[in-house]
């Protein structure tokens, strides 16, 4: 397991249409978690299940992670992608995660679909909870998971943000 950096994680805030997002990077500038201000203590202790005792030092995100997340608010959706992100967890979560991203915004899939995708068609539960885990929300875009049904299920900053990044993205829901 990768620990945090002898000084800790850096942590940051940024205004976005749907609420104060905090976004902790490392001494590298690699992004590591981005959750929403309303839901910190879930981050923290995703940050803490995934890298132990981290200590969070409030420091400015590098200027090309808040400029490619303002791109992103503001319609340039594919600015995303040039964001470097790592994360920790089990191979498993790690396999869900690097999974995310390869779901084009604009669209979404069951997590069922993801399964399969991933070779493991009745892991649709595993993948659910690997997405439930993922410290990185919007850029490993956790949102694009939906039920078999098409629903919108669960999403660790709150339905109505889950509504509104699908909608930003062009899906209708």
């Amino acid at each position: 397991m990768i620990t945090a950096a002898p000084d800790g994680f850096r942590l940051d805030r940024l205004d976005t249409p749907i609420g104060a997002a905090l976004i902790v990077t490392d001494e590298d500038g690699v992004l590591r978690a981005l959750d929403w201000e309303d839901h910190e203590p879930r981050m923290r202790e995703l940050l803490r299940l995934h890298h132990g005792a981290v200590e969070l030092r409030s420091a400015p995100v590098p200027g090309d992670i808040r400029n490619a997340l303002r791109a992103y608010f503001k319609g340039d959706l594919g600015r995303l992608g040039e964001i470097v992100w790592r994360v920790n967890g089990t191979p498993f979560q790690r396999k869900v995660w690097t999974a995310l991203p390869g779901i084009p915004a604009g669209s979404t899939l069951s997590y069922g679909a993801l399964a399969a995708r991933l070779g493991t068609p009745r892991a649709m539960r595993a993948v659910g909870h690997a997405n439930g885990a993922n410290p990185i929300s919007v850029v490993v875009p956790c949102h694009r998971l939906i039920g078999a049904d098409g629903s919108l299920v669960k999403y660790g900053g709150g339905l109505h943000r889950k509504r509104w990044l699908l909608r930003h993205e062009g899906v209708k829901v």
